[in-house]
């Protein structure tokens, strides 16, 4: 059974390539490492009381295999896709499949980019998208899953 209580778990997760954010197109993912990203992130997490696990991928499998293993840990997730995001079916179940919500973060704004970023598979398939504000997309997100996942939940 999924445990929801204090502190939340949060799932972040990242996808092909993210590992080289600040080396990567920097006029477009700007020069933020990962790691200073997830400093960011760190750092939010410990003012609102979440703990997170950070897993990064350039294997789609791995991301999914992440998702299936804290299924049952975590109150949300957050990830970026990354060049998954246009392709992977098998990331978009997974999602589905998800007790839980998760969020969709891109640091660039995907409808001003090439023709074929503009649609993302993903999305159908997660609470919300947050993108186009840099390495505030992730803390956005983060603020608003857990504001999400602690709202008073409706009877059914």
């Amino acid at each position: 059974m999924p445990r929801h209580d204090a502190p939340e778990k949060i799932l972040i997760l990242y996808g092909p390539n993210l590992n080289l954010f600040g080396r990567r197109e920097p006029h477009i993912y700007g020069s933020m490492t990962l790691e200073q990203i997830n400093e960011r992130i760190r750092t939010l997490a410990a003012k609102i009381q979440v703990s997170l696990t950070i897993v990064q991928s350039n294997h789609e499998g791995v991301l999914i295999d992440t998702f299936h293993k804290h299924m049952d840990e975590v109150a949300g997730a957050i990830i970026n896709p990354g060049g998954l995001t246009q392709y992977s079916v098998s990331l978009h179940d997974c999602i589905k499949a998800m007790p839980f919500p998760v969020i969709e973060v891109h640091l660039s704004n995907l409808a001003t980019r090439e023709e074929w970023r503009h649609h993302s598979i993903i999305s159908p398939a997660v609470k919300g998208t947050v993108q186009g504000l840099g390495w505030r997309s992730y803390t956005a997100a983060l603020r608003t899953l857990v504001e999400t996942v602690r709202e008073p939940k409706k009877p059914s």
